[in-house]
């Protein structure tokens, strides 16, 4: 499967004009021949807590435009949300949102998963509720873990499901200031786990923060297939879930591991 990373700039809280930039790069990265094209976390708005102001439901204008992308340029299209509580007492007393990462298909299919580990140093923890679980989705042959941002630093949600995964998918706010830890630990989680991971991180400013990109996507030996600096780019790679396999049957490491998250 040829996968896509579109590394973009985000208009702050202004999700009409995020999207219209957005569209010329879809329309590119779905002429690389890419099936599964992804965006970055909370693509459309930024990585605003006011939710008040950004979080939609699942017939929302986001999520309408990426069904409409989706279908349009017949790939899987992945990013992240803030989505309502369909039924607001699921997210508390507060009605909290949920940062869910959602990946649809040319014929309306859709996959979510909510970001398990909100980022508590941000506040997030306040405004969107934890998802409950883990999520690996199958497209096109192609075994797919999904996570969001902060969900990188805790190795054991991707050390109980590797068996599963051939390709991790992680999707990204991740600012400047820390991108050495970005970078580090997306090479870690293919290098530990002996499979490929796709991390896709925004550029620009927005919150008083600045991002760096350093989208990449990385093989399961570590190696490094596509990598942006710090500009808008499209990032693309092919993935092969033979080569998942040969890896861990060649260097069977995982097999010495001696803590087990069970």
């Amino acid at each position: 499967m040829r996968v896509a990373a579109i590394q973009h700039d985000i208009v702050w809280e202004d999700r009409d004009a995020t999207l219209a930039r957005l569209d010329p790069q879809v329309a590119q990265a779905a002429a690389t021949g890419a099936r599964l094209v992804a965006v970055t976390e909370m693509f459309a708005t930024g990585f605003s807590m006011r939710t008040h102001h950004t979080a939609e439901t699942l017939d929302g204008p986001t999520v309408t435009w990426m069904h409409e992308r989706a279908a349009e340029h017949d790939i899987w299209l992945a990013g992240s949300v803030p989505l309502l509580a369909d039924d607001p007492s699921t997210g508390g007393a507060a009605g909290l949102a949920s940062n869910s990462l959602l990946v649809i298909g040319p014929d309306g299919t859709r996959h979510r998963y909510d970001k398990v580990h909100p980022f508590s140093y941000a506040g997030e923890h306040e405004r969107f509720r934890p998802g409950t679980g883990s999520v690996v989705i199958d497209l096109e042959g192609v075994r797919i873990g999904l996570s969001v941002c902060y969900d990188l630093r805790f190795a054991d949600l991707y050390w109980e499901r590797e068996d599963e995964v051939d390709l991790e998918l992680i999707v990204a706010n991740w600012p400047d200031a820390r991108r050495h830890h970005w970078r580090t630990l997306l090479d870690a989680r293919a290098i530990e786990g002996q499979l490929y991971v796709m991390g896709v991180n925004r550029v620009g400013s927005g919150g008083k923060l600045d991002y760096a990109g350093d989208s990449r996507i990385v093989d399961p030996m570590g190696e490094v297939l596509a990598s942006g600096a710090g500009g808008e780019t499209v990032l693309v790679a092919d993935i092969d879930p033979a080569t998942v396999t040969t890896t861990r049957e060649r260097f069977p490491f995982r097999a010495d591991r001696s803590f087990s998250p069970h």
